[in-house]
């Protein structure tokens, strides 16, 4: 109610009490910040085509041409990438971890609307959260849920169909997530993205952290590329002629040099053509590699010469 001043016959003033603006229903003002806000994270979320595993989603993490998404998604060295404003572009996958299901992406553009990101350990249980994505090739969908679990090691959700979920931290959502949500943004109810959407396990849809998804972007940044062998020189025959390479003496699990097929007793002679007579020459080569670079060895096996590839940061490669 509001009270009004009105003029009467006789000169004087009374305030009388009037009805004041209807409110909107609440349910109305609640549907309409949903519609704003989902219109503001679409701008910020892409669609990432590949060859071998169809469409999924995206986030722009920075302005810069960054994008990230899930490696499941990103399986191809290069991918399409549409923007919601459907410029397309082609994009280049520059890291990749398959063990946390991360994968970054580089388009050559500026200026882009990057996405807000928020803090994933400030998330409670039961807070509204929105997913946005192209499930099922409806591009820009919009589905919300609430927080069922907040950076949870899910030791009873099994297993999804690209490896464990055993071990690793999720936000778990009561979110309907479908194909073509991987890879896309999970944000809270200020627009802030919280995590990047990977898989479905009993019903409930599973986030990586987006504070794990900074973790990776500096290591992506950071850290040098390693072969992860212990190795000394030693002269092997090449043609008819002598040379210096290295012999491996152990391998370590999941790193380039498994990825590439080496093992134990072999003896490595290059790395990308470049031919190798001292760990330090491995080192200097390897130093100006990035993960995401397809590498090619070359090594000596019971005197028979093989070649082997793998890309710097998987966990597999091809040989022959």
């Amino acid at each position: 109610m509001t009270r009004e001043n009105f003029t009467l016959a006789n000169g004087r003033t009374a305030a009388i009490a009037t009805a004041g603006a209807a409110r909107p229903p609440i349910g109305k003002e609640i549907s309409g910040e949903l519609a704003l806000l989902g219109e503001q994270l679409r701008h910020s979320s892409v669609r990432v085509q590949t060859r071998h595993s169809g469409a999924g989603s995206g986030v722009i993490w920075d302005s810069d041409g960054s994008i990230v998404t899930n490696a499941h998604v990103a399986q191809s060295e290069k991918n399409t990438v549409e923007l919601w404003d459907g410029r397309v572009f082609e994009a280049v996958r520059t890291a990749i971890d398959r063990d946390r299901d991360l994968a970054l992406l580089k388009i050559a553009a500026r200026d882009l609307p990057a996405a807000a990101i928020g803090n994933s350990d400030n998330l409670r249980v039961g807070e509204l959260v929105l997913a946005i994505g192209n499930p099922l090739g409806i591009p820009g969908a919009l589905t919300t849920g609430i927080i069922h679990s907040a950076n949870h090691t899910a030791p009873l959700l099994g297993r999804h169909q690209r490896g464990s979920i055993f071990g690793k931290n999720w936000l778990i959502a009561d979110i309907k997530l479908a194909p073509g949500n991987s890879g896309g943004l999970l944000a809270n109810a200020r627009g802030e993205v919280v995590g990047i959407n990977t898989a479905i396990a009993n019903g409930l849809g599973l986030a990586v952290p987006a504070r794990e998804v900074e973790r990776f972007l500096r290591a992506s940044a950071t850290e040098p590329v390693r072969l992860g062998a212990t190795m000394r020189s030693v002269p092997v025959l090449w043609g008819n002629r002598q040379i210096l390479g290295l012999l491996v003496l152990d391998v370590a699990f999941g790193s380039l040099a498994m990825a590439a097929r080496l093992q134990p007793g072999d003896v490595l002679i290059s790395v990308l053509g470049q031919f190798l007579g001292s760990p330090d020459d491995l080192a200097r080569i390897l130093w100006n590699a990035k993960p995401g670079d397809r590498l090619s060895v070359e090594f000596v096996r019971s005197g028979k010469l093989f070649y082997s590839e793998a890309v710097a940061g998987e966990s597999r490669g091809f040989f022959r």
